[in-house]
């Protein structure tokens, strides 16, 4: 005897089997970072190098096209991908000259400025700014170089697609990567030494001076002694007195370094800024501690507040 199914019975098996199940919406695919290709007429690494820096953005900012774009996903890219890609491109422009990577870092503007406007929905500029300013400017940035941030930070400082709140920071942060820029002399300043005696920059006689603005309570700055101190290439030359290190300490509580002034070794020359003119007028962008200066025998500045692993690498072979 068959069985009669009830109209609900019926109804409910005709919609399953009528319909497919709705499954949940899922993310828009993400596309990898489109590279550069440099032609093959190039050869020089050096050339190569200077080629890419200088088109690195053109592949992502096409304007024929916006990819898709969330707080995860930049015009197509996964944001962790993006930042890898910054610090690729940091890392070209390590490898070229400073007036060729700031031209590299002028046309990386350009381009995301452009396409932004062509796309003004998108998040491209903003969130590939945000990217090139911590890799080039936070102080704690192991690849931050002002004078390379500087033209790119100057443009953000007159673009109508910033902020008006945001261009005036970026204005100040313009005029502290002008301070004592890689080329030009440095700042003097006066300081009184370990013996209490009040003496200038200028008046430190070397063929190089390592200028350091630290703190006797900072690991890193400790570090950097260690390290000196293990190396007979720079123990060397600062034996035979071509390089001279100046540790400056800049901050009010005398009393913390006078407890601690002689924890420096005693090679090197050690002192405080008495009247704070180095924080205060800002002679100096020390952003954070220790700041480190390579200068040359006419106090030219060879290296601006670098990463302590970028000096410690160049000063055995001055």
């Amino acid at each position: 005897m068959k069985r009669r199914l009830s109209i609900g019975l019926l109804l409910a098996l005709a919609l399953s089997c009528g319909q497919p199940k709705k499954q949940a919406p899922q993310a828009p695919a993400t596309r990898e970072f489109p590279m550069a290709e440099i032609p093959m007429m190039i050869t020089q690494p050096e050339q190569r190098a200077e080629w890419l820096a200088q088109h690195f953005w053109d592949p992502f900012t096409q304007p024929d096209k916006l990819y898709y774009c969330d707080s995860l996903t930049v015009n197509g890219v996964n944001v962790e991908k993006l930042e890898q890609q910054v610090g690729l491109f940091a890392s070209i422009l390590q490898q070229i000259s400073i007036p060729v990577g700031q031209e590299a870092m002028k046309a990386a503007f350009g381009r995301l400025e452009a396409f932004q406007r062509v796309h003004p929905k998108g998040n491209t500029f903003a969130r590939t700014s945000a990217l090139i300013s911590r890799y080039f400017y936070d102080p704690n940035s192991p690849v931050r170089c002002e004078d390379l941030y500087l033209p790119y930070v100057s443009l953000l400082a007159a673009s109508d697609l910033v902020s008006a709140e945001d261009r005036g920071q970026y204005a100040w942060d313009t005029k502290v990567c002008e301070l004592n820029r890689m080329g030009t002399p440095a700042a003097d300043f006066t300081f009184v030494d370990i013996a209490g005696r009040r003496r200038t920059l200028y008046g430190v006689k070397a063929d190089y001076t390592l200028l350091i603005f630290g703190n006797p309570d900072c690991s890193a700055c400790r570090d950097i002694m260690e390290q000196m101190a293990s190396s007979p290439e720079i123990s060397a030359l600062i034996a035979e007195g071509r390089l001279k290190v100046v540790d400056v300490y800049i901050d009010e509580d005398l009393d913390l370094w006078k407890a601690k002034k002689d924890t420096y070794p005693k090679e090197w020359i050690n002192g405080y800024d008495p009247d704070y003119v180095i924080r205060t007028d800002r002679l100096y962008a020390v952003r954070a501690v220790p700041s480190l200066y390579l200068l040359d025998e006419k106090k030219n500045v060879l290296m601006k507040d670098a990463p302590q692993e970028q000096v410690l690498a160049v000063l055995p072979s001055l």
